[in-house]
């Protein structure tokens, strides 16, 4: 489910992107390669534009890489570096994408663009967020990236939807604390097991698996011989999820241990 759910909002942010981008951009039909020929700065640009609305991204980004190389001082190199880095991200090229951004973000500090930077940036790690059952680095810099957005420029449209996959962000990862927890408990090793449910509930207490990590620390209590902690856990789950199909597990399991609790 959460896999489908970032694919429908990634395919409404190119929109988001492109709007930002070409909001005071020139047009142009000249058609244009990349072999390098010393070109005045409109013509790179207008080639560059041209290519993109073709959908013709890696051309359309050497192009603008071009613009920034040939003319490096001109007014037009800023925005050059953007259009870059967006015709990298439509072709799903991120690590350059983000190189692309982050070179912006260092000439530039403070500029107006400057939150569609980070927003581009966030949405390349995002859109690397591999299934929980991998390693989840690029989840946690796509976390760090999205949260720099919304503390640097909380108010932007782009901070909005942040927000929005924060969250998204938040479930996965609660989601991989949950994947090692259940593989520990098969393996009977509880507190291992039960640190990994602790996290979700003390990091990650908003997501959607809160309330199976607090029916999985009943049961890893309760193996551990810590009736008490089982109960504490129960009673938790039974005031925040009383009519989840958790909470009934976690009832059934402390009736079934009445000495024990």
């Amino acid at each position: 489910m959460l896999t489908k759910t970032m694919t429908r909002i990634g395919a409404a942010t190119a929109p988001l992107l492109l709007a930002a981008l070409l909001s005071g951009c020139a047009t142009s039909k000249n058609k244009a390669d990349t072999q390098y020929v010393a070109r005045d700065v409109s013509t790179l640009y207008n080639a560059g534009k041209y290519r993109l609305d073709r959908g013709q991204y890696k051309l359309a980004a050497a192009l603008f890489d071009e613009v920034e190389r040939q003319h490096p001082y001109s007014p037009w190199a800023r925005r050059a570096q953007l259009m870059s880095a967006f015709s990298y991200y439509m072709n799903k090229d991120y690590p350059e994408s983000i190189g692309a951004s982050q070179r912006f973000l260092s000439i530039h500090t403070g500029n107006k663009d400057a939150p569609y930077a980070y927003y581009l940036i966030a949405l390349c790690y995002y859109e690397q967020i591999a299934d929980v059952t991998r390693d989840q680095k690029v989840t946690q810099q796509a976390l760090d990236a999205l949260g720099e957005l919304i503390r640097r420029y909380p108010d932007t449209r782009y901070a909005a939807d942040a927000r929005l996959k924060l969250d998204l962000v938040n479930d996965h990862l609660a989601g991989k604390e949950m994947e090692i927890g259940r593989f520990y408990q098969r393996r009977g090793q509880w507190l291992a097991a039960t640190l990994r449910f602790r996290t979700v509930i003390d990091k990650y207490q908003t997501t959607t698996h809160t309330p199976e990590a607090l029916e999985r620390l009943v049961e890893s209590y309760l193996s551990l011989g810590i009736p008490a902690e089982a109960q504490k856990a129960a009673a938790v789950l039974g005031r925040n999820y009383p009519g989840s199909k958790w909470y009934e597990r976690s009832h059934k399991l402390m009736r079934e241990h009445p000495n024990k609790a």
